[in-house]
């Protein structure tokens, strides 16, 4: 197994479809990937819309919502793929991917992991931008060498906001994250991003910065 496609979902069932979609269409060979959704104690139709696609993906329903850190912790520890990529439930991926992404994992074995560029887009998938995924880093779209991931201890559970942000840190003092010039990630934007938490967002930047600076 080449890929694990991780896709965790809070009350996102409007979205979800589209991202399943978006992995299930991929042009690499179906027998190299897999894709797990997470279900983080959503309160919608995300069990309904999980149930419509049970012929394509591996399912984990968490009883209530932990947090984006545990939900996915939990899909990486259930992962037999080589390489595992995390894909957010209101986002979707390029139909090439997880072709492109693990083809220059497989040639380039100092490369620990590989990020992409991508596209903001609108509710209506309006391409909005182009944003480099090495000057704009995101959680998503960054292909990583599962077994780096199990080294570094996975997602801190404590963050509830910018776990990214941490596991980066975490993950770059020893390993190393190429980026691939090619819009490969589709980003929505919405009402209803967590970044527009601003007073979350802040309060938890003060902890990032606490945990790796020793600021107040």
């Amino acid at each position: 197994m080449q890929v694990s496609v991780i896709i965790t979902c809070h009350n996102y069932a409007r979205y979800l479809s589209r991202a399943i979609r978006s992995a299930v269409n991929q042009t690499i060979d179906k027998k190299d990937y897999e894709i797990i959704v997470v279900n983080d104690g959503s309160t919608d139709e995300t069990a309904r819309v999980m149930s419509s696609f049970s012929g394509f993906i591996k399912q984990i329903n968490l009883k209530e919502n932990l947090g984006l850190s545990v939900a996915r912790n939990e899909g990486i520890k259930k992962a037999i793929g080589r390489y595992v990529i995390n894909l957010d439930a209101d986002d979707y991926f390029d139909d090439n991917l997880l072709f492109v992404e693990s083809m220059f994992l497989n040639f380039n074995a100092s490369w620990d992991a590989v990020s992409c560029d991508y596209y903001l887009v609108d509710e209506s998938e309006n391409h909005l931008k182009r944003v480099s995924g090495e000057l704009k880093p995101i959680a998503c779209g960054v292909m990583f060498r599962t077994d780096r991931l199990f080294e570094i201890g996975l997602y801190d559970e404590n963050f509830k906001m910018r776990e990214e942000e941490d596991l980066r840190i975490r993950f770059e003092k020893n390993h190393i994250i190429k980026n691939i010039e090619l819009p490969l990630y589709r980003y929505r934007k919405h009402d209803n991003n967590m970044t527009n938490n601003k007073k979350g967002m802040m309060e938890y930047k003060k902890i990032l910065n606490r945990k790796h600076n020793g600021k107040k």
